[in-house]
């Protein structure tokens, strides 16, 4: 494949994703702002492990994940979100649809902030904060205003999701919803899906 065949085929892309995007929502707004042992994510996890960690109750499932458990490191770092719809009543995104990509970096704090795939104009960065709630799963609140694309405030809205990083500490797979309002408080969509990630290093 040539260059200008590869360029082509990039903005074509970069157009569906934003048409996709734009139909997922429509009339209202869209929300968006999800290796080996010795990768950076284990490795992190490893030296900031902590002995107090919670366990989960379900012991079954403590046993076949054997590796260290971190107080919160294993999450900490850059992301390469996907939000892909499943599971929503007719009416709602069908299963599979994307609802939105984008980076997200998830703090040792206990903060995080997403870069949405959406238009900046509409709002495509969103604020969060995250707890460890069981072995190697979090649990993580965003907060979004969204705007149309005239510069006018629709609402706020809330991103949650439970994510588990696996145990080579570089991939997240988990559930989100997504609630959106109007400046009047009224829910105008809810969204069911499944997020995923992969860490971004600096290689």
């Amino acid at each position: 494949m040539n260059l200008n065949v590869r360029k082509t085929a990039r903005v074509a892309a970069t157009m569906l994703g934003t048409l996709a995007l734009g139909f997922m929502f429509t009339p209202n707004a869209s929300a968006g702002c999800g290796s080996g042992v010795g990768s950076l994510g284990a490795l992190n996890a490893r030296l900031l492990s902590s002995t107090n960690a919670p366990r989960s109750a379900n012991a079954q499932a403590d046993k076949g994940n054997d590796a260290a458990q971190p107080g919160g490191a294993d999450i900490v770092g850059m992301w390469a979100v996907t939000f892909t719809a499943k599971n929503n009543p007719p009416g709602g995104p069908p299963d599979g649809a994307i609802i939105d990509e984008g980076f997200a970096q998830w703090h040792s704090d206990g903060t995080e902030i997403m870069n949405s795939s959406r238009p900046p104009a509409t709002g495509n960065f969103c604020l969060g904060v995250w707890e460890k709630v069981g072995r190697s799963t979090f649990r993580l609140t965003h907060k979004v205003l969204n705007w149309d694309a005239s510069g006018i405030l629709i609402g706020p809205g809330t991103i949650r999701e439970e994510v588990v990083v696996d145990r080579s500490g570089n991939k997240f797979s988990g559930v989100f919803t997504i609630d959106l309002y109007d400046t009047a408080g009224n829910n105008i969509a809810h969204i069911n899906g499944e997020a995923t990630a992969t860490r971004i290093t600096v290689d």
